[in-house]
């Protein structure tokens, strides 16, 4: 809505780029850190933002405010609840401060953290157990609590905000430490450093928790230790938080020989021990260049448990023939109006809905984005977008959903590949975008170089592409049309187009580590994905998975068509129900 400029005076808005102020909306009724100024006010982008209420304000040099006072997330605000008082809290008993001391921390430690005793019934056993709590506080005030029994069973309170552990500590700090659990986070406290905070879930690779605090916390650190444990979860925890936070600015710690975490080396070594092996953190290894020690921990659990199948789609046969993961270049063709968008949406959908994987689109012929959006909400949500069919609430879940979960990439500056790859390393940091999709090809700005072929300029677009999913682990997909093809004159249809058929150059079938065609087949309403390349085997193979098009709710139903001609096609078996309604996450979660 638009507020008269005079209600926002106290912004002061002033020609000095970026910096901090109060915010009108809040800053008056903040019981806490009232002296926090919580505004970020960028002047060049003429951009407000409050990283307390999540108030933002558009703004010309002198013209009137645009006020936004909702989240960013309005599904997510919904559902964070606040704790409620416990009332049979007492202090750590002699057993629990046993516990804590048998297990290198003093007690003195853990109470100085807020660390109580309560009895609660924990579902994993349906029974009254005694739990210590840990309590997470967002700028001092009680967002969430974490419960541990005896027996190692974990629980934090029923859709709470999840934040990280002890996240006030490193608000203004220039390093900082990120561990895998709060037992750890205390060891490194006895090791005598406070700015150390703690995953709230464990080695969990969801870490949309971090983003609003991404600018206030973690924007301004020049060196952050990654101290997470060093079996299989850990090591996928600590290669996503170098994804967020980037290579050069985190540092690896390690625990030696027969140590998989802090608290164990704290245990066997004691605490100098421990603070030396922060002192010795190693950087990530340097872009290209690796020794088989440089991966020893990723050796040893491939050793153990072997190649692994990527991310299905759960659509039917293309599941036997594709499976994806991220670091991979995938080329989708076919020609135009054969459904590769409707196709890239749908994966993009389901990869969301199944593996949490964030995704961006730089799509320049789905805009403008409020005609996109309606076609994933139908996807999501089962129904055509019209009302009367799909319900409000329905609706506002959707644009919540999407609003968490989807961006697009649409630079005012021009549409060249740098550009746009600079955006997306920017939604890697703050979103945690897994997947990325430019379709098509030629809707970006393609300057080749005076004295380069055509052939050498795709190679090398390619080779960014490449380089960006590999270094940043994402999955990229770009769509690509082929040249015109020519229909068959007996069968009037037109062949099925390759990789080869792009045109400019055969780079788009030898740089992909995935290629896969879409066919439309009008005669018989059969829409078919044809994998044509998968790279290393463990992740598919060659073949074709046939699909109708759902026009309720634009889905791709599976379906096996006839071998030969007198045998029918199989109906396939239409899925109108709610997707939405079966994975909306919950804040507070058993682990």
């Amino acid at each position: 809505m638009e507020i008269d400029y005079e209600k926002l005076k106290e912004l002061n808005i002033k020609n000095d780029g970026k910096k901090k102020q109060f915010c009108p909306e809040c800053h008056k009724e903040r019981k806490h850190h009232p002296k926090d100024k919580s505004l970020s006010v960028d002047w060049e982008r003429c951009i407000a933002h409050c990283h307390h209420c999540d108030a933002s304000f558009f703004f010309g040099k002198t013209e009137k405010i645009a006020y936004t006072p909702q989240p960013k997330n309005r599904q997510e605000a919904k559902i964070h609840k606040k704790p409620g008082r416990l009332t049979n809290e007492e202090p750590l008993d002699e057993n629990m401060r046993r516990w804590f001391s048998d297990r290198g921390i003093p007690a003195e430690v853990a109470e100085a953290e807020g660390i109580v005793k309560v009895c609660r019934k924990m579902p994993q056993t349906g029974q009254v157990e005694k739990c210590i709590v840990f309590p997470y506080t967002v700028e001092a005030e009680l967002v969430n609590r974490k419960y541990r029994d005896g027996a190692k069973h974990f629980m934090l309170e029923k859709d709470a905000r999840l934040v990280p552990w002890r996240i006030d500590h490193i608000s203004d700090t220039m390093e900082c430490i990120i561990t895998e659990g709060e037992m750890d986070a205390l060891s490194f406290i006895v090791a005598g450093y406070d700015n150390v905070i703690s995953v709230p879930n464990g080695a969990q690779k969801n870490l949309t928790y971090l983003d609003d605090f991404i600018e206030t916390h973690f924007e301004n650190k020049s060196r952050i230790y990654i101290a997470a444990d060093t079996d299989a979860k850990g090591l996928e925890l600590r290669a996503e938080l170098v994804r967020r936070f980037g290579e050069e600015k985190c540092r690896i710690v390690t625990y030696g020989e027969g140590c998989k975490d802090a608290n164990e080396l704290l245990q066997k070594s004691g605490a100098e021990t421990l603070k030396k092996a922060l002192q010795e953190a190693q950087e990530v290894p340097l872009e290209g260049i690796f020794t088989a020690s440089d991966v020893r921990d990723e050796l040893l659990v491939l050793f153990e448990k072997g190649l692994q199948k990527g991310a299905t789609l759960d659509m039917g046969d293309l599941d036997d023939l594709l499976s994806v993961e991220v670091g991979r270049l995938m080329i989708v063709t076919g020609i135009p109006g054969d459904g590769k968008s409707e196709f890239l949406d749908e994966m993009a959908v389901r990869l969301s809905l199944r593996y949490d994987w964030r995704c961006a689109w730089f799509s320049p012929e789905n805009f403008p984005v409020t005609l996109h959006h309606p076609k994933l909400i139908e996807k999501l949500i089962g129904k055509r977008f019209m009302k009367g069919l799909m319900q409000p609430m329905e609706l506002d879940a959707a644009i919540g959903y999407l609003s968490h979960n989807f961006f697009d990439i649409l630079p005012e500056e021009g549409y060249r590949v740098d550009t746009i790859l600079e955006k997306a390393e920017t939604l890697v940091r703050r979103k945690g975008i897994r997947v990325f999709i430019l379709d098509p090809y030629n809707c970006l700005e393609h300057q080749i170089p005076t004295g380069q072929s055509e052939t050498q300029y795709i190679s090398e677009f390619l080779e960014k592409l490449r380089s960006y999913a590999h270094r940043r682990q994402v999955l990229v997909i770009l769509a690509a049309h082929p040249t015109k093809m020519k229909r068959d004159p007996l069968t009037k249809q037109f062949p099925v187009p390759t990789m080869y058929d792009i045109s400019g150059s055969a780079a788009f079938f030898n740089k992909a580590d995935f290629g896969i065609a879409i066919e439309r087949d009008r005669a018989k309403d059969v829409t078919r994905v044809h994998v044509q390349k998968v790279k290393f085997r463990h992740l598919g193979q060659l073949g074709v998975a046939s699909f109708q098009y759902n026009t309720c709710c634009g889905r791709f139903t599976p379906m096996q068509e006839g071998k030969t001609p007198d045998i029918p096609d199989e109906d396939p078996k239409w899925d109108n129900s709610n997707w939405l309604a079966k994975v909306m996450p919950k804040q507070g979660e058993i682990f």
